[in-house]
């Protein structure tokens, strides 16, 4: 019991620190989202470059336009696990 305690109250005292604020404006906010979908729309497209799809089958690999379209969805929708917009 004791020891429950202490460790309560050790980590009660301590914050946690985080990567990136966990609200952003919404200027901040759609700049973020901005960013992220150019990056995943160039690995999209690094994806079709560099690995890609040889024999011309693959659906989203053998085209370099649908490799930058899911990579920019992706891109566009990984932020959201990080930070939320100010409301």
């Amino acid at each position: 019991m004791e020891t429950e305690k202490t460790v309560k109250q050790a980590n009660s005292g301590q914050e946690k620190k985080q990567l990136l604020p966990r609200y952003f404006s919404r200027a901040k906010y759609l700049v973020f989202i901005g960013i992220f979908t150019f990056a995943g729309a160039a690995g999209g497209y690094l994806y079709y470059a560099l690995i890609g799809c040889n024999t011309g089958s693959c659906a989203i690999t053998s085209n370099p336009y649908m490799s930058i379209a899911w990579g920019g969805l992706l891109g566009y929708l990984l932020p959201d696990f990080f930070v939320k917009e100010k409301k």
